[in-house]
C-alpha cells in the first residue's frame, strides 16, 4: 500500500518532512496495522533503504513514528551499525524532532508530554504512559478501556483471555490469568 504520507501528518509538518525525504534516500511505505510495532526501518537486499509506518495511526502518532524511523536511517548513514536505540540514535532523533515541537504541528495538550519523552527517548512511545495517552487524545479505542479504568479485582477479557485486575506495581498492574492462575504485568489496553 503506497499512499501519500501527506494525508497522514499535520499540514504544517509537510515542508520539513518533505525536506527530510529529499535529503535522505529511502522508500516510504504506508502499511496496514501491525500489532507489535508502529513502524520500522531496514536495508533491503538490493541496498535500498525502506521505512514503513502503520496506516492506523493518527496524524500525531504517524509523524512521531516517521521521524523515529528517519532517525534510524540517519543514524545508520552517519554512524554505521550501532545500538538501535542507543545514544547516537537518541541524539539524532532529538535533533530531527526539534522543528516539529511547535503548537502549529502538535497540540498544546501533547507538546509537554512529547518534550518530556524526548529528554531520553525510548524504543517505543507506548512506554511513556502520559505521552501515549496524550497522543490518543486520552481516549481508548471504541469498545475498549484503559487498564487503569477497570476497577480493582474486576474481571476483563484481553485477546480472548479472562483476567482479574490486581494491584498496581510501579507503572503496571498485576493481572491474573484466570485459566492458568499466572500473573502478568505488562498488559497494554
Amino acid at each position: 500500500m503506497n499512499l501519500s504520507y501527506q494525508n497522514f501528518i499535520p499540514k504544517k509538518a509537510i515542508p520539513y518532512v518533505q525536506f527530510l525525504i529529499d535529503e535522505h534516500s529511502f522508500d516510504l511505505i504506508i502499511v496496514n496495522q501491525r500489532q507489535t510495532k508502529h513502524g520500522d526501518f531496514r536495508q533491503l537486499p538490493n541496498g535500498r533503504f525502506q521505512i514503513t509506518v502503520n496506516n492506523n495511526l493518527n496524524k500525531y502518532q504517524f509523524l512521531l513514528t516517521l521521524i523515529h524511523e528517519i532517525a534510524h536511517h540517519v543514524t545508520h548513514q552517519k554512524f554505521g551499525r550501532v545500538q538501535p536505540h542507543g545514544n547516537e540514535w537518541k541524539t539524532v532523533f532529538q535533533h530531527l524532532m526539534l522543528p516539529f515541537l511547535r503548537p502549529e504541528i502538535y497540540p498544546i495538550t501533547i507538546l509537554p508530554h512529547l518534550a518530556n519523552y524526548l529528554k531520553n527517548p525510548k524504543a517505543s512511545t507506548d512506554t511513556d504512559v502520559n505521552l501515549a495517552l496524550a497522543l490518543k487524545g486520552n481516549e481508548a479505542a471504541s469498545g475498549k478501556s484503559f487498564i487503569f479504568e477497570i476497577p480493582f479485582e474486576s474481571f476483563f477479557i484481553f485477546k480472548d483471555i479472562i483476567y482479574k485486575k490486581g494491584n498496581k506495581r510501579r507503572t503496571r498492574f498485576e493481572c491474573l490469568n484466570v485459566a492458568t492462575k499466572k500473573y502478568i504485568y505488562s498488559i497494554r489496553m
